[in-house]
């Protein structure tokens, strides 16, 4: 790929990547396990993820924007990088696939109750190998137009101007939480999908402005959290938020308009464009992972192979809360890996700036 991302590419993309199908379901964590003002432990999660992608702005400066896969391999034999490797991808493909077979299921429970899910997700997985073939630059233009079919949803929250009530909110702050440590990582998880700009240094240069364009990509990300929280605990109130297991798409049912029922079965269509964009990238990911392992094959045939597998695995799990166990689990080696990562090629680095220099 001769060319480069822009900046304001990459930052929607980044947006993008980080708007799953939690946005249904996070205001329903923030009360189960924070109580009382819970939308405002989105604040110090979003500082946390800043901190961990100025961690990884280093392994871009320290590596003059060398892949990390070549940093790695500097200093590691292929030999144990490759199973490595076979564990990234795994992890990459099983993630999008977890992800669009959670929409699917919840897509098919309010719009089509009668058909088969997977008759969707088959759909949406040709959509996503047909845009992968494109390559990464075309993906984050696709990207870009998906952002504005769906950036006016945000403005849909004006409606509920005249039903926010500050009393809802009460004045104290995680009173009646409830095992905040494992709320804590299940709102991170809402923001995994930047830990793929790791990746992206091979496609970027100067213009491009890389971790500038990740930061703000998460902040607008971050921001439109905690406008949502904040509107969801003022005009629903916490105690109803614990009960209620998809608060967003309860909140656009309340949206009436003269000529048209259940208007959000439409507005939740508009969604499958942010959980195509999450898809798309991390089976990419998972093929820039394989592709080190099989350079022969044709990257074409790699995606399909990763696509095809993902597709036989998303039989397995049947119901929401099988997929959420899953998506936790897999959540939990993916922060793993987005803190462990960089510090470990960081430290490579270093080292081969010694040895080099020696």
């Amino acid at each position: 790929m001769n060319e480069k991302l822009s900046q304001f590419h990459t930052a929607i993309l980044i947006y993008m990547i980080q708007t799953g199908v939690y946005v249904f379901s996070f205001t329903q964590i923030e009360a189960k396990y924070f109580g009382t003002n819970g939308w405002l432990v989105m604040i110090p999660v979003s500082i946390l993820v800043s901190l961990n992608i100025y961690e990884m702005y280093w392994v871009y400066r320290l590596g003059n924007g060398q892949s990390i896969f070549d940093i790695l391999e500097k200093s590691i034999p292929k030999f144990i990088l490759a199973p490595f490797y076979m564990i990234l991808s795994t992890i990459w493909a099983l993630i999008g696939c977890l992800v669009a077979k959670q929409y699917v299921l919840i897509f098919q429970m309010f719009a089509f109750p009668t058909t088969n899910p997977m008759v969707f997700k088959i759909a949406i997985d040709i959509l996503a190998f047909i845009l992968l073939t494109k390559g990464l630059y075309n993906i984050s233009k696709a990207s870009t137009i998906f952002f504005w079919c769906t950036i006016w949803l945000s403005f849909l929250l004006l409606y509920f101007v005249g039903d926010f009530r500050t009393e809802r909110l009460t004045p104290y702050i995680f009173k009646e939480s409830y095992n905040m440590t494992e709320g804590f990582f299940q709102i991170y998880l809402a923001y995994m999908g930047y830990e793929l700009c790791l990746l992206l240094f091979p496609y970027t240069d100067k213009k491009t402005r890389l971790f500038r364009a990740v930061i703000h990509g998460h902040l607008l990300r971050s921001v439109s959290y905690i406008i949502l929280g904040l509107v969801s605990f003022g005009v629903v109130g916490y105690d109803m938020l614990k009960v209620m297991m998809f608060p967003s798409l309860d909140l656009l049912a309340y949206i009436k308009l003269p000529f048209m029922e259940r208007i959000e079965n439409l507005f939740y269509g508009f969604f499958l464009f942010t959980t195509l964009i999450t898809l798309v990238l991390y089976f990419w990911a998972a093929g820039e992972s394989t592709r080190r392992i099989f350079p022969k094959i044709k990257l074409n045939v790699q995606y399909f192979v990763i696509i095809l597998a993902a597709l036989l695995i998303s039989y397995i799990p049947t119901v929401l809360d099988t997929i959420r166990e899953w998506i936790l689990i897999l959540g939990y080696f993916q922060i793993g890996f987005s803190y462990i990562m960089p510090l470990i090629l960081i430290l490579l680095l270093l080292w081969q700036r010694r040895k080099k220099a020696v």
